[in-house]
């Protein structure tokens, strides 16, 4: 198990929450146009990310807001979380995947001292 982000709520345990796919895919804006092709590659298509992911959670077991995360798939560590609507949080590229955005800061600010 690892911990969640919630924009309203703070750091959880992931018990509190379900998942809700990858985040920022856009649904067709006329349906009835597609192919199926392109109707089953937006159904069923997703990148299976090694690394940094965005993906979509609800707070199921608290306030009930559904919310974008990036965790890395590796080590399963949030990043950090943000509201929909909202741009994504940007990890620096020295990231690896093993602190959350909040230790990251504190470890950053202790080795400017």
């Amino acid at each position: 198990m690892f911990l969640v982000k919630c924009p309203w709520c703070g750091w959880r345990d992931q018990t509190e929450f379900s998942y809700g796919g990858e985040a920022h895919i856009a649904r067709p804006l006329e349906p009835g146009q597609i192919s199926d092709q392109e109707w089953g590659d937006y159904i069923y298509t997703r990148t299976n990310t090694k690394g940094i992911h965005a993906e979509r959670w609800v707070h199921t077991q608290a306030c009930g807001r559904w919310f974008n995360a990036l965790r890395h798939t590796v080590t399963d560590v949030m990043w950090d979380s943000y509201k929909m609507g909202e741009d994504a949080p940007t990890p620096p590229k020295d990231w690896d995947g093993l602190t959350c955005c909040d230790d990251h800061k504190k470890l950053a600010e202790g080795a400017k001292k």
